[in-house]
């Protein structure tokens, strides 16, 4: 009987490539993880008055050299967090919702385009959305009494530009909503703008400016291809991690006796890796166009795969 590979085995497989959407979600988790961690390191060595206060203490100094500032002066004096800020995330409610629709959609943007666009995608997208934050923030007397404190983070920016840019280059693509049954990708993205714009004027201002650059950017972004694609700037980026230098690896690579030859550690591993994203690409197959879908050798490489 046909065996489907199990949830576990999925996400083992997912987070086994290399490439760009995974490795964003391992980042982002891997800072909150890490940050987390230092926290509750040093909340054990701060004293009462700053753990009260909310600029004191580690989560304060993390805001400030992490976050962006809304003032240009702060970001001239720490310019790198123009692009820390978006994979900062100091609440568990905020990574896991962001990671989440980064995983949603960014699965359909994979489909359709390339891991280095998805990686452009988000990383300018997260620039836009910080910019605009900025912009807005010492453009508009609303902002004048908070401009020299206000901070953004988060990876919301970045995920709506991609949101953004794969609901209007394949506006018909149909998601099943709980409760609401089949919707257009391309109505999800327009609900978020128009939540986004009646909600400026929340506590929250400064995110959902941000996240409008970030949806701005999605749509100008793909409304230019293919005519010109600036994520293209990526393209000598590679996402696969570094490997030790052979020479002083080989003493330790033990021997598979297989038909033909032996295989080192470093073959077994990439010819295993090939494998599995072969699988996965099945599996994403199954779930778009059904198991009758399947080509007789890939129904055979999914069966054997399951016996093991």
């Amino acid at each position: 009987m046909f065996q489907t590979v199990s949830p576990l085995e999925r996400i083992k497989i997912f987070f086994s490539r290399n490439d760009a959407l995974p490795r964003l979600i391992l980042v982002n988790v891997g800072v909150w993880l890490l940050f987390a961690l230092v926290q509750s390191i040093a909340f054990l060595f701060e004293t009462p008055g700053q753990l009260t206060d909310t600029a004191g203490g580690m989560r304060g100094w993390i805001m400030q050299n992490f976050a962006l500032p809304a003032s240009f002066a702060g970001l001239l004096a720490k310019p790198w967090t123009l692009i820390t800020y978006m994979f900062l995330h100091l609440n568990f409610l905020h990574i896991l919702f962001n990671m989440l629709w980064l995983w949603w959609f960014g699965s359909i943007f994979v489909q359709y385009l390339s891991q280095k666009q998805l990686l452009g995608t988000y990383l300018l997208g997260g620039i836009a959305g910080g910019l605009l934050f900025m912009l807005a923030f010492n453009i508009f007397p609303a902002f004048a009494h908070i401009r020299g404190t206000a901070l953004a983070l988060g990876a919301s920016a970045s995920v709506l530009a991609i949101v953004v840019a794969i609901s209007f280059y394949v506006p018909n693509y149909t998601i099943h909503l709980f409760l609401l049954g089949s919707v257009k990708i391309k109505y999800i993205a327009i609900f978020s703008i128009v939540m986004d714009v009646f909600m400026i004027n929340s506590p929250n201002a400064g995110g959902h400016l941000a996240h409008l650059g970030g949806a701005l950017w999605g749509y100008l972004w793909v409304s230019m291809l293919p005519k010109y694609d600036i994520t293209k700037i990526f393209n000598g980026l590679n996402f696969r991690l570094p490997k030790l230098n052979a020479r002083k690896s080989l003493r330790k690579f033990k021997v598979y006796r297989q038909p033909g030859r032996p295989f080192t550690d470093e073959e077994y591993n990439i010819a295993k890796a090939e494998k599995q994203k072969k699988i996965d690409h099945i599996l994403d197959k199954i779930s778009r166009s059904g198991y009758d879908s399947l080509t007789a050798e890939e129904k055979e490489l999914l069966f054997s795969n399951s016996k093991k």
